[in-house]
């Protein structure tokens, strides 16, 4: 076969090319439509229920959760086609309505917070933009008595976790022909904590200066200062997902360039105007973290 030092692709006035390396090796390249390259299907207002899941409570705009038939497990709908365009997906440009926000003056780049566009995350992208949004699990993910990931409340959240497994078993709660499940994206977490500020449940400062109030935190009030069982309070709550901010941290697949995983947010050991839920900092991929927790997002196929 001969070999070409480059090669030049060439398109018509208004198609752009996207380029992506598969963990196979693989060299994707995908043509796309700019005129509707950030266009989000406005089902968001009519969340697909997947096969083998119930709705169970809420309405599209302050928490739609469904249930799993099988285990109870739960989560909830995030209408990412309402979000106004703030969000980055390159770190560079902020017309996203699915992506990271800059909530902290953060540092996007890659020598600092970044994300690829490849692989699951652009995976749920495209599904994302047919759905209209995504799942989250509404509880921190427990471990159930026969040993199984689950996102159910009552339980105490599995903490004392490294990255590498948290990624490894939230990819694990579902993986069929309609549903796949993966550890949350900073691009999926911010879209989250830009809809609670997009319903006015919770404000920008409550995101991103002071969280105390609405999550388990050392200076709460009358704070347990323990990590307590998912969805113990309904202070705690915001459109119907519990524990966002505070109680424990959470693992997210942003990293830095020397490889370190991002983990968002506060756990009850701080106090909630030192690390409001918007907060990021880093954790080395194969150290357990003690007061460490997860969540896991759902792409629809």
């Amino acid at each position: 076969m001969k070999r070409y030092e480059k090669f030049v692709l060439e398109a018509e006035k208004g198609i752009t090319f996207e380029v992506s390396e598969e963990t196979s090796g693989e060299l994707i390249i995908r043509a796309l439509n700019i005129a509707t390259a950030n266009v989000y299907s406005t089902n968001y207002a009519n969340p697909l229920i997947p096969e083998g899941y119930k709705h169970v409570c809420g309405e599209w705009n302050n928490g739609f959760v469904i249930e799993r038939c099988s285990d109870g497990s739960q989560f909830v709908w995030i209408p990412v086609g309402s979000l106004d365009s703030n969000g980055t997906l390159d770190g560079e440009h902020f017309s996203e309505k699915f992506g990271r926000r800059n909530y902290m003056n953060d540092e996007f780049s890659d020598d600092e917070f970044n994300e690829a566009l490849n692989g699951e995350l652009l995976e749920q992208l495209e599904s994302v933009k047919k759905y209209g949004g995504f799942y989250i699990s509404r509880y921190n993910i427990s471990k159930s008595l026969a040993g199984k990931p689950q996102s159910v409340k009552g339980v105490m959240p599995w903490v004392n976790i490294n990255f590498d497994d948290a990624k490894k078993i939230a990819s694990t709660i579902e993986d069929n022909e309609a549903v796949k499940s993966h550890l949350t994206f900073g691009a999926e977490y911010d879209s989250v904590l830009e809809w609670f500020i997009k319903t006015e449940v919770k404000t920008l400062a409550e995101i991103a200066e002071d969280s105390t109030e609405w999550g388990n935190h050392w200076n709460t009030e009358n704070s347990p200062r323990k990590v307590v069982e998912t969805g113990s309070r309904e202070k705690w709550c915001a459109n119907n997902i519990y524990d966002f901010a505070g109680n424990v941290d959470e693992w997210t697949q942003e990293q830095n360039e020397s490889s370190y995983c991002v983990i968002r947010g506060g756990d009850y050991n701080d106090d909630g105007d030192n690390y409001p839920v918007a907060y990021r900092f880093y954790g080395n991929a194969n150290d357990d973290y003690f007061i460490a927790g997860f969540r896991a997002t759902l792409y629809i196929k």
